[in-house]
C-alpha cells in the first residue's frame, strides 16, 4: 500500500487535531493488518475510483438541521479502517469552477449563492431562490460546500468517460432535488445533473437510477424532455404529506407523444414499511426491465441512505444488506457506473451503507468482517459493533409494511407497459450537448406547441371552407 503524496489516505489520520507520528504509525499497522485478514486487494479487471474532499465534511446546516455533512467523516473513518481505500485510485477534488456549475444552473441563480449573506438564527424568511428557509438555509461556506460536492462528481464522470474508472463513487454528491434556479429539499446544486452531462458527451444514453426514500424530482425535471436519459425513481409516495409530493406512478414524462422525453421517467411510489424482500425484487425487475428495452452505456446509482430503517427521515424497513444489494446488481450489469450519496440523516446508518456498497464496488464485500474495526474514529457513534444491525436493534419494533404484493405487482405491471413506448436505443452519440438542458426542454415545448397551434389553425379554417369532418374534444 503506497500513500502518495496529497492522497485522501494522509488527512484521514488527522481528521481535526495533530496526532503524534507514534500514534499515526500504529493506526497504519493496524489497518495493514485489517486488510491482510479481510483480503482487501484491487480488483482485477476493472478499475474503481474514490472522489472526496474532506473539506466538505467541515460545513455546518445548523444544529437542528437533519443534514449533517459529519456523516461523510464517520463514512470515510470506517471504509479506511478496513483498508478499503488501498483497493481503489483515491482523488481529492477540486471545487467546479462558477462555468462548470452553470452547465446547468443559471448565473443568476449561483451569484446569489456565491454572495448570499449568512441568516442569523431564527429568521425563517425565505429569500430569493428558495434559500434562507429552514430546509435550505444560507450558512458559512454555502457556496464553496457545493462547489466541492459537485467537483466531486464533475471528476468522477470524467474518470468514467475517459476509460480511466469503471466504477466512480462520491458519497459526497446526490443532492438530486436543487433544480436550475432554485434550491430545494436541502440541496442547493445538483451535481448528479451536472456529472449526467458529462456523460453524455460521451454516452448516447445514461440510466439513472434514484434509490433515495424522497422522489428525485430535480433530475427528472431536468431531463425532461430528452431520450438521451431514462430517469427511474424508487421512492415513499404520500401525495403532498411527503416531501417532495411529486412522483406518483402515473408520472412518466412529457404527454406530448412528439416530445422526446415521453415515457421516459419512470416513478415507483411506496408506502410504509417496505423491507428487503420486496424492495430488492421490484429493484432487480424493473432495473433489468430498464436496462433491456433502453439499453444505456452508462448508470448513475444515486445511493440515499434515507431508505434505510431507522432513518430520521424515512420510513421504510430497508436494511443494509437490502440497500447493498441494489449496488450489487448494477455493477453485475458490467455497464460503466457512477455511485453518488443523496439523503440520510441517522449518519451511523449512512456510513454503514455507504461503507458496504464501498465494499461491493470494490468486490471484497463477501469476505469482509462485518464487526467494525476497533480502531474505526469515532466508534461510539455506531452503538452497535456491527455493519448489519438486525431491524429490532435499530428500530425496537419494525413498522408495519404497507406495500402488499398486489400493489407491488400492479407497479411492475404499469412500468412494463409504460417501456413498451420506449424506444429500443433511440439515440446516437452526441459531440454537443446542450449547455442548458432547461432551455432545450423549454424550446422542445415551444416547437411542439406552435406545432400543435398550426395544425388546429388549418383544421379550422377546413371546418370553415365545408372541409373535412368536424373533430371531437
Amino acid at each position: 500500500m503506497v500513500l502518495s503524496s496529497g492522497s485522501i489516505v494522509e488527512e484521514y489520520w488527522q481528521p481535526l487535531t495533530q496526532q503524534s507520528d507514534s500514534h499515526n504509525a500504529t493506526l497504519l499497522t493496524k489497518v495493514v493488518k485489517e486488510i491482510q485478514e479481510n483480503d482487501i486487494t484491487r480488483p482485477k479487471g476493472y478499475t474503481v475510483s474514490w472522489h472526496s474532499n474532506p473539506e466538505i465534511e467541515k460545513h455546518h446546516f445548523g444544529h437542528a438541521h437533519p443534514m449533517k455533512p459529519w456523516r461523510l467523516t464517520l463514512a470515510k473513518g470506517l471504509i479506511m479502517a478496513y483498508g478499503m481505500h488501498a483497493a481503489m485510485d483515491t482523488y481529492v477534488s477540486r471545487p467546479a469552477t462558477k462555468e462548470e456549475l452553470e452547465d446547468f444552473h443559471s448565473e443568476e441563480y449561483l451569484d446569489y449563492l456565491k454572495s448570499a449573506l449568512v441568516t442569523v438564527p431564527d429568521d425563517n424568511e425565505i429569500k430569493d431562490f428558495n434559500l434562507g428557509n429552514t430546509d435550505c438555509p444560507i450558512f458559512e461556506g454555502l457556496f464553496n460546500y457545493c462547489s466541492m460536492y459537485s467537483g466531486a462528481s464533475i471528476d468522477a464522470a470524467r474518470k468514467l468517460c475517459n476509460n480511466e474508472s469503471d466504477i466512480a463513487i462520491n458519497w459526497s454528491g446526490g443532492l438530486h432535488h436543487a433544480k436550475k434556479a432554485e434550491a430545494s429539499g436541502f440541496c442547493y446544486v445538483n451535481d448528479i445533473v451536472l456529472a449526467i452531462v458529462q456523460l453524455l458527451r460521451k454516452h448516447p444514453r445514461v440510466l439513472y437510477i434514484d434509490i433515495d426514500v424522497h422522489h428525485g424530482d430535480g433530475v427528472e425535471e431536468a431531463f425532461w424532455s430528452t431520450d438521451r436519459v431514462l430517469t427511474l425513481s424508487i421512492h415513499k409516495y404520500d401525495g403532498m404529506n411527503f416531501f417532495p409530493g411529486t412522483g406518483d406512478l402515473d408520472r412518466t414524462g412529457p404527454d406530448s407523444e412528439e416530445n422526446p422525453g415521453a415515457h421516459h421517467a419512470i416513478n415507483v411510489p411506496l408506502s410504509d414499511g417496505i423491507g428487503d424482500q420486496q424492495y430488492v425484487w421490484l429493484f432487480k425487475t424493473i432495473v433489468g426491465m430498464c436496462v433491456q428495452r433502453f439499453q444505456p452505456t452508462a448508470i448513475v446509482l444515486q445511493c440515499g441512505a434515507d431508505s434505510l430503517a431507522g432513518d430520521r427521515l424515512g420510513r421504510f424497513n430497508v436494511q443494509v444488506q437490502g440497500h447493498g444489494a441494489c449496488v450489487t446488481y448494477c455493477k453485475s450489469l458490467g455497464i460503466p457506473l457512477l455511485l453518488v450519496g443523496g439523503g440520510g440523516y441517522t449518519p451511523r446508518n449512512v456510513a454503514r451503507a455507504w461503507a458496504h456498497e464501498t465494499s461491493i464496488a470494490i468486490g471484497c464485500d463477501a469476505k469482509l468482517n462485518p464487526t467494525i474495526p476497533q480502531h474505526t474514529p469515532y466508534r461510539s457513534h455506531f452503538r452497535h459493533e456491527t455493519l448489519f444491525p438486525t431491524l429490532e436493534e435499530i428500530l425496537g419494533d419494525p413498522r408495519g409494511n404497507k406495500n402488499t404484493d398486489k400493489k407491488i405487482r400492479e407497479i411492475v405491471s404499469s412500468i412494463t407497459e409504460q417501456l413498451r413506448f420506449v424506444n429500443n436505443a433511440p439515440s446516437v452519440q452526441s459531440q454537443s450537448i446542450p449547455p442548458d438542458l432547461c432551455a432545450w426542454k423549454d424550446s422542445v415545448d415551444d416547437e411542439l406547441r406552435e406545432r400543435r397551434e398550426a395544425t388546429d389553425g388549418q383544421l379550422r379554417r377546413e371546418r370553415e371552407m365545408g372541409l373535412g369532418v368536424p373533430m371531437e374534444f
